[in-house]
This record gives structure tokens, C-alpha cells and sequence, in this order.
């Protein structure tokens, strides 16, 4: 069965990775709710607790905006929606992102005040099949059995990223990579309560809201960069993306093409390609353009809309000259 985006169709290894990064986010949303309500099960007053329950249900958001943005993104352009609905994508890593940076901010604040104000939180003890331990024990118990999963999952994810080319999908994955850190920094406050360290809980609060507050600011910078249609790079957000030197590499080495450069932008899985085009004498028949555009589209799957422009002079921000130069060389 063949799946698209928009009007481009998944090759087989994208969609193959669709498959499986569906089902992973499943699975982490189921694993997510078991660790929540086992979370809050035991969290009592610890104040690192608290905040790593607080992260557990910020976590869903990334998930959940993957599976409807993969849903919407399937939809096909419309009169209104002209290019497609890929941009969900990116709404839906703004709308987490968002979520991430003002509950990390909350809790950053809430910890510190906790720490100002030299809280000593108490942890008392519980019953379980008639026997009575310090309930500290029970929480160190949960937060050791929640570091490995997000590990694995984040793992998983970061490789169907790539695949993708899904930013809310990366996003996530590197969510699920810092949750060790959390689980970990969760165990360090509440045995520090254990053996008198009243500090160490509202420390590792601090610490553990700080990161969700870093997820935040990352995800919301990459996210708003993107919707202002900054040059299309890769998965990560480190570099630009090598599709656009190879577009432009085609381009150059066609027989009738003196000049040529691109502007990519990134739609959410797919990119949107503006060519332009400095013919080497006379204007090229329909027949060379419509086999240049297939050449193109036909480098990288995520080329699926791409238009080639015909000019005397390349633009600037493509590598062009200036306004400057370009009068120098007229006068």
C-alpha cells in the first residue's frame, strides 16, 4: 500500500520507517502513562518526584503531536490549502515546544524558591504486603525502573528521524535521551533527603527542571526558525541540508544552464524548491525544462514540489551579485 505526503509518495525504506516510528510512539505513550500514574503513586512530598511526574506529562506531547501531524501531512493540497498541509509538522513542534518552555520555566522557579526557602520535605513510610519501609525506597525503586525504556525509545527514534526528516520526531528522541538524567537526578534528591541532605531534593528539582526548560528553549528556536523558512537543513537542525548543493550541482552541469541557484525551505517532511536559472544563449524549450524539473525532483524524495525560474541574473541570497555589483557591471 502506497502512502503519501501530500503528493509525494514514501520510497519504501520512508515508509517502512513510518510504520515503525508509529508504532514506537504507541509504545511510548503507553509507556509513558504506567510510569505517570506509578510516578505519582509514590511521589509523596518529595519535590524532585513531583518534577519528574511533571516532565512524565510533558513527554506525551511530542508523541501525540507526531501521530496527528503524520496524519494530517497525508492529506492531499486543496484550493485553500494550496501547498499542502506539511506545515503541521511544524506547528505541532511549536505547540511542544511551547508546552516545554513554560512548564519548564514554572518548575525552575518553583525549585528555587523551594531551595531559598530551605524546605525540608518528609519522607515518611508505607505498607506493602504487611511489611513497613521507608517509602523513600519505593521511589528510588519506580525512578531506576523508568531510566532504560526512554533510552531504547530514544535510540529508535533518533534513527526514524533521520529517515523521515522529522523534527518532531528528533524532538522527541532527544526528550527520551535526557529521561535518564531525570530518573537519575530524581534518585540522587530523594536518597539525599535519606541521609539528611535536606538540600538535595530541591536541587535536583532544579536540575531536572532546568533541562526541561533547555528542551524547551531548543525546540522552540528550531521550531520558529522553521516556520520563518530559514534554508532547509538537515533532521538536527546542525547544517544545512546537502540536497541543496546537489540540486544546484545538477543544474550547473546541464548543457544549456550558465548560472544556477537555490532556494530550499523546509515544509515539514518535504521541501519546496525555487530553481533560478541563467540560460547559457537562448531561453530552453519546454520539453529541457520539464526534464530538468524530473531531474531534480528525482535526486531526493523529499524534492517533491520544485520550480525552475528563468533569469538574467541570479539573486543574492543564492549567490548572485549584489545590487552594487550588479550596477558596476552595467555601468
Amino acid at each position: 500500500m502506497s502512502v503519501a505526503f501530500g503528493r509525494a509518495e514514501l520510497p519504501p525504506e520512508q515508509l517502512d520507517a513510518l510504520r515503525r516510528a508509529r508504532r514506537v510512539e504507541w509504545w511510548s505513550i503507553a509507556f509513558l502513562a504506567v510510569t505517570i500514574v506509578a510516578v505519582f503513586a509514590v511521589m509523596g512530598n518529595s519535590q524532585a518526584m513531583r518534577t519528574a511526574w511533571a516532565e512524565d506529562l510533558l513527554s506525551l506531547a511530542p508523541p501525540i503531536a507526531f501521530l496527528i501531524a503524520v496524519r494530517i501531512v497525508r492529506k492531499p493540497p486543496t484550493e485553500k490549502y494550496p501547498y499542502g498541509l506539511h506545515r503541521s509538522v511544524g506547528v505541532g513542534h511549536l505547540v511542544a515546544a511551547v508546552a516545554l518552555l513554560g512548564m519548564g520555566a514554572f518548575l525552575v522557579i518553583d525549585a528555587a524558591s523551594g531551595l531559598f526557602r530551605a524546605e525540608h520535605p518528609p519522607i515518611g513510610t508505607m505498607s506493602l504486603f504487611g511489611a513497613t519501609f521507608w517509602a523513600g525506597w519505593a521511589m528510588v525503586a519506580v525512578m531506576a525502573l523508568t531510566i532504560a525504556p526512554p533510552i531504547l525509545f530514544g535510540r529508535a527514534k533518533m534513527r526514524l528521524a533521520e529517515t523521515l526528516h522529522d523534527k518532531v520526531l528528533y524532538a522527541d528522541a532527544d526528550m527520551n535521551k535526557a529521561d535518564w538524567m531525570t530518573a537519575t537526578g530524581s534518585i540522587v534528591g530523594v536518597l539525599g533527603i535519606g541521609v539528611g541532605l535536606w538540600w538535595a531534593d530541591a536541587a535536583a528539582a532544579l536540575f531536572i527542571s532546568g533541562s526541561i526548560l533547555w528542551d524547551g528553549v531548543k525546540n522552540l528556536r528550531s521550531a520558529i526558525t522553521d516556520l520563518m523558512d530559514t534554508r532547509a537543513t538537515t533532521f538536527d537542525g546542525s547544517e544545512p541540508h546537502p540536497v541543496i548543493e546537489r540540486l544546484e550541482g545538477l543544474l550547473r552541469g546541464l548543457p544549456w544552464v550558465a548560472e544556477a541557484g537555490a532556494r530550499v525551505r523546509d515544509e515539514g517532511h518535504v521541501f519546496h524548491a525555487e530553481a533560478f536559472v541563467v540560460p547559457r544563449r537562448r531561453p530552453p524549450s519546454l520539453r529541457r525544462l520539464r526534464a530538468a524539473r524530473e531531474a531534480c525532483e528525482a535526486l531526493d524524495w523529499k524534492l517533491h514540489d520544485v520550480t525552475i525560474v528563468l533569469v538574467d541574473e541570479l539573486p543574492e541570497e543564492v549567490g548572485g551579485r549584489s545590487g552594487e555589483e550588479q550596477s558596476e557591471a552595467r555601468g
